[in-house]
């Protein structure tokens, strides 16, 4: 005899009946749930999710990245004591003058 058979014989009508009723129960409780997992909305929503939470993270990577790359370009043009290093700015802020210059002649010639 199997397990199924031995156990419907030492139960009641009622036990039977309760046990029927219960797993009906869970039966509902199971494919609401599936109903949920597999609606339209609740499937967007998790990509949603999942997209937002890539982004974060690619942001937060980009920042700290960011970060780290002002922080050794600050280091370059500052001494360890905050003071500026004026034989780095000089020459950056002339060649940065001299760029905008021709850039602005350039222009002008353009427009003529």
């Amino acid at each position: 005899m199997s397990d199924t058979s031995r156990t419907s014989d030492t139960r009641t009508p009622a036990q039977i009946e309760a046990d029927i009723k219960r797993r009906r129960e869970i039966l509902a409780e199971t494919l609401d749930e599936i109903g949920v997992r597999v609606h339209p909305k609740t499937i967007v929503g998790d990509a949603k999710a999942k997209v937002a939470a890539n982004i974060d993270h690619t942001v937060g990577r980009a920042y700290v990245g960011v970060h780290r790359v002002v922080g050794e370009v600050k280091g370059r043009f500052v001494t360890e004591e905050g003071a500026p290093r004026l034989e780095r700015i000089v020459p950056v802020a002339l060649v940065t003058v001299g760029v905008v210059g021709l850039l602005a002649v350039g222009s002008r010639r353009r427009k003529r």
